[in-house]
């Protein structure tokens, strides 16, 4: 209706001012006059083709962006012939893509949400019923070590469901973009100390070796908390795979294209099949007797490439899961 609108108005401007000019041409003369009112006939029948073609055009690429606010599913925009509407239809088209993509990529957000909330709804209920049924026997247990070793399980229990809401927790916080990481040089020696020392204890409680080779001076720019949480989570995961009496080495290299931090263990290894899927969230492996809950590593994968690292995990052809961190310079 608009456009019909804004065509009549143009067709009673253009009729006017011919009328204006074809008066003064008769006012000179009939010939000029007749001149006068044979080009604006001529001009007015092209200018009414061009425009009246020109708005259908616009009229067609209106309905075809309605659809696409319509969720249509299939959408072809025609290219114009002119310039102006050709580049129009061309960036529309660009437009409707990128929304399009931008549609798939939230949906596959929002499905990957669901499943994370039901990973993380399972991942917590077997602590809580292992607890609500340590405390249920404790309500009857009268022997003193039995008691004692029923509340140590328990805190072990609420000690890994601490972990793991914290980890959740960190993890939400680099998806939301609400971490800022400090650029500063840190020393990778310091850094890994601090990343095992939390883990001391129990490292020497399962008779672990633990060597560790960093060059004098080492340094790599980031932040310096989270590069250590980062190496903490690796160390937690080569501690599982090692078991009792088993030996991680940590190794670090410095050249002028980067620096390396190489992590082994004297475990198993991993499945060719889980190789590709380490860094996943909530990804436990494809053995039955997989443990932890997939969210360290994932969480080591983030922290490191939000700061221009990246990570690596391999078999050692020796035996032995390795894991690669490198910063390029």
């Amino acid at each position: 209706m608009l456009r019909n609108r804004e065509f009549r108005r143009f067709a009673l401007v253009f009729t006017l001012i011919a009328a204006i000019f074809t008066a003064l041409g008769f006012s000179i003369n009939a010939a000029a006059g007749i001149l006068f009112l044979g080009g604006a006939a001529a001009f007015a029948t092209a200018f009414c083709v061009f425009t009246k073609a020109r708005y259908q055009n616009i009229a067609r690429i209106s309905d075809q962006i309605d659809q696409v606010l319509h969720n249509a599913e299939h959408l072809f925009i025609s290219d114009s012939e002119e310039g102006e509407l050709s580049i129009l239809s061309s960036e529309i088209q660009k437009m409707t893509l990128r929304i399009r993509e931008q549609n798939d990529i939230l949906k596959k957000e929002k499905a990957h949400l669901a499943e994370s909330l039901a990973d993380i709804a399972h991942q917590l209920r077997t602590p809580l019923t292992s607890v609500n049924l340590i405390l249920s026997l404790l309500d009857n247990c009268t022997d003193e070590k039995e008691r004692k070793a029923f509340v140590r399980e328990t805190e072990e229990l609420l000690v890994q469901m601490d972990w793991l809401l914290t980890s959740l927790l960190k993890l939400s916080r680099l998806d939301a973009g609400v971490v800022v990481f400090q650029c500063q040089q840190v020393d990778v020696r310091e850094m890994i100390s601090a990343a095992v020392r939390p883990l001391a204890i129990s490292m020497e409680l399962r008779d672990i070796d633990l060597t560790v080779d960093v060059p004098e001076g080492m340094v790599i720019e980031g932040d310096g908390g989270w590069l250590s949480e980062a190496v903490q989570n690796i160390i937690k995961n080569c501690m599982e795979s090692a078991g009792e009496k088993g030996t991680i080495q940590i190794y670090c290299a410095d050249n002028p294209l980067f620096a390396q931090i190489t992590i082994r263990d004297s475990g198993k290894g991993f499945e060719k099949e889980d190789l590709l899927h380490l860094f996943d969230r909530f990804y436990r492996g494809k053995s039955e007797n997989a443990a932890g809950y997939g969210i360290g590593l994932a969480l080591c994968k983030t922290i490191l490439t939000r700061q221009g690292g990246a990570i690596t995990a391999k078999n050692h052809p020796k035996g032995g899961a390795v894991f690669i961190i490198r910063f390029p310079k």
